[in-house]
């Protein structure tokens, strides 16, 4: 399974626990989702990587609902880099449900560079930007807006 344009895809198949109770995914499961795809993501960039020394936070998370999940679905997510910037990075992501490929989910998350230590946000490593553009297969340079 693969959804066009994006990366990483990896299957999911909903707990009960993720239904509210009209029977559907609860709205505020997807962000979990969004995390799952994302750790897919790191494990295929670099699988020696230690989540515990990643030089960034989330900041931001902007997700649009398409069509409902059920739980007897099985729903394949997608996750690719986006964009890098100064200081931060995009993901973008669909969700759909596998059978139909009806989408169910469009979103997006922007992390920031961080120190840990210091508690401030910092410029992009070198090295890190220069593993995502390598897995990507691309530039990912976000052009500045004036």
């Amino acid at each position: 399974m693969a959804i066009p344009g994006f990366r990483v895809c990896s299957l999911l198949q909903p707990r009960f626990r993720d239904t509210d109770a009209m029977g559907h995914i609860n709205n505020a499961v997807y962000v979990t989702y969004l995390e799952v795809a994302r750790q897919e993501y790191w494990r295929e960039l670099d699988r020696t990587l230690d989540y515990r020394h990643l030089p960034f936070i989330l900041a931001h998370v902007t997700i649009d609902f398409r069509s409902e999940a059920l739980m007897k679905e099985t729903l394949e997510l997608g996750v690719r880099c986006d964009w890098i910037g100064g200081k931060s990075f995009g993901f973008g992501y669909e969700i759909r449900e596998v059978a139909s490929g009806r989408l169910v989910v469009e979103a997006s998350t922007i992390k920031v560079c961080y120190d840990y230590t210091l508690k401030q946000s910092i410029p992009m490593p070198d090295a890190l930007r220069q593993k995502l553009e390598a897995f990507e297969g691309r530039s990912l340079t976000r052009e500045v807006k004036r």
